[in-house]
């Protein structure tokens, strides 16, 4: 049987998602969807708005849709029965992130949500130091712990297996693969 694997990454901000994605990518020779939010509001030049975070979940499918149909391609032509795909955050982030910011989420984010199909997700521990971005927004080590706990929360409600994933550089990368291996076989 012929099938992908979407593995999603997700954390809070600074925690090696994007790296960690692409490291992926590069490591199973395969393709990964990039954050979205991180486009829009680059593009935007603004601060976002609650109304913002629906166009945002709206575009990070969009960019799992590309991605997957990529992978879908390639799939058809080698010789593999299995392709994993990484995408950098999913609407669990626009989700923990409409709570943390706005006490609420869109019920259409909600719904998108419960209809995801993801087969495995990778939460980045915020063990990494800080880099400081114009779009991030909590260095504070109390706060991104708290994020983090959140999105715990929300990988404990729900049905698709999850892993955490610790330590840096090439430690945290290894975790990953570990985490993947066996989805794969």
């Amino acid at each position: 049987m012929i099938m992908l694997k979407k593995i999603v990454i997700i954390g809070p901000e600074s925690t090696g998602k994007s790296n960690l994605s692409e490291a992926l990518a590069n490591h199973y020779q395969t393709f990964w969807a990039k954050e979205f939010a991180r486009e829009y509001l680059i593009s935007r030049g603004r601060e976002y708005t609650y109304g913002d975070l629906y166009t945002i979940a709206i575009g990070q499918l969009e960019n799992e849709k590309q991605v997957l149909e990529k992978a879908e391609a390639l799939l058809s032509t080698e010789k593999r029965n299995v392709l994993p795909v990484f995408v950098d955050t999913d609407l669990y982030v626009i989700k923990v992130w409409s709570e943390f910011v706005y006490n609420q989420c869109d019920n259409r984010i909600l719904n998108l949500i419960a209809s995801s199909n993801a087969d495995l997700y990778l939460l980045c521990y915020p063990d990494l130091p800080w880099e400081e971005d114009a779009l991030r927004e909590y260095p504070d080590p109390a706060i991104r712990m708290k994020l983090f706990h959140h999105y715990r929360d929300a990988m404990i409600n729900q049905d698709t297996p999850w892993v955490t994933i610790t330590g840096e550089g090439s430690s945290r990368l290894q975790k990953a693969i570990l985490a993947i291996d066996p989805l794969l076989q």
